[in-house]
């Protein structure tokens, strides 16, 4: 049986664990709007307030956090748990990425727009090794309407957005292949895992003929099953969060489900690798508010930048 460890609880629909180097772990919690730490020994802090929907967390080439804020949820509190709700708050203004110094917690309003089109509601992002970054933009709902998601790549001094893949339906996680030549995203609401070829930095290959979205299809889940963000191992499988059944769902490139590892809340949403090997693996456990640290049989993938 694996064994778990609660590494931090009581938290507010946390999201978007980071690794860092001293042996902490940062997150997001969503509800609360701050991107928060939690030392080895199970005291948490808060790093910044970011208001609205802090969703996905990475550190850029620079040593500072970069967030993929949402706008914000409805949210619903049933019994000590969290559950977020269909529609969008009245404070709600729009998404944006934000830049926060990891030393004052200052917080920068990096982009809220690409051109003329408004950030709805970002929702992960990962660096590449030139330093720029993909995010995924989720969207948001309404009584009857939802937003078409998209992919962007922008620079993280916050002087170039481009649009990168659209249509697509609500993506969510977002990651990089081990050889830098494979962008994977995941689709919540369809529980399909894509992969699209990067031809140069913020640039990947469509191929309309196999997809609206112009990706590959590496895999969709049977029944009600939903993905939401991603790691990978260091031999390039991909472990999602996969929603409903409380999983991460790990992949490999070719498609095959290799094993799926139950946790004990529904919305495991999030997961990500350090310690010396690589092979500590942290969980969100969002509707109830938890940090799991757990030992993991594969090395994760290291991250282009750390901190």
């Amino acid at each position: 049986m694996v064994q778990m460890r609660v590494l931090a609880d009581g938290l507010r629909f946390p999201e978007g664990p980071v690794a860092m180097n001293d042996g902490s772990v940062a997150f997001v919690e969503i509800e609360r709007g701050t991107v928060s730490r939690v030392a080895p020994d199970g005291t948490t802090t808060v790093i910044a307030q970011t208001g609205g929907g802090p969703n996905g967390l990475a550190v850029g080439p620079d040593g500072a956090f970069y967030v993929c804020n949402n706008g914000g949820f409805l949210w619903k509190e049933v019994d000590d748990k969290l559950h977020v709700l269909h529609g969008t708050p009245p404070s709600y203004t729009g998404g944006s990425i934000q830049r926060i110094d990891p030393v004052t917690g200052e917080v920068h309003t990096l982009y809220d727009r690409c051109g003329d089109v408004k950030l709805c509601g970002p929702n992960d992002l990962v660096f590449d090794a030139h330093g720029g970054f993909y995010f995924t933009d989720f969207g948001k709902t309404r009584a009857r309407e939802r937003d078409i998601g998209c992919v962007y790549y922008a620079l993280a001094d916050g002087s170039k957005i481009v649009e990168v893949i659209h249509p697509i339906m609500a993506p969510n996680g977002i990651a990089i292949s081990p050889d830098g030549n494979t962008l994977y995203v995941s689709e919540t609401e369809t529980s399909r895992l894509w992969a699209f070829d990067i031809l140069e930095a913020g640039v990947v290959k469509k191929q309309p003929s196999l997809s609206p979205n112009g990706g590959r299809l590496i895999c969709g889940l049977p029944g009600y099953q939903r993905l939401d963000s991603m790691a990978l191992e260091a031999s390039g499988n991909i472990c999602v969060g996969t929603l409903i059944t409380g999983q991460i769902t790990v992949f490999s490139p070719q498609g095959e489900v290799s094993r799926q590892v139950p946790f004990p809340d529904a919305n495991t949403t999030n997961i990500c690798f350090g310690g010396k090997d690589m092979k500590t693996a942290y969980v969100t456990q969002s509707i109830t508010g938890k940090l799991i640290e757990m030992q993991w049989p594969e090395p994760g993938l290291a991250l282009n930048f750390s901190a």
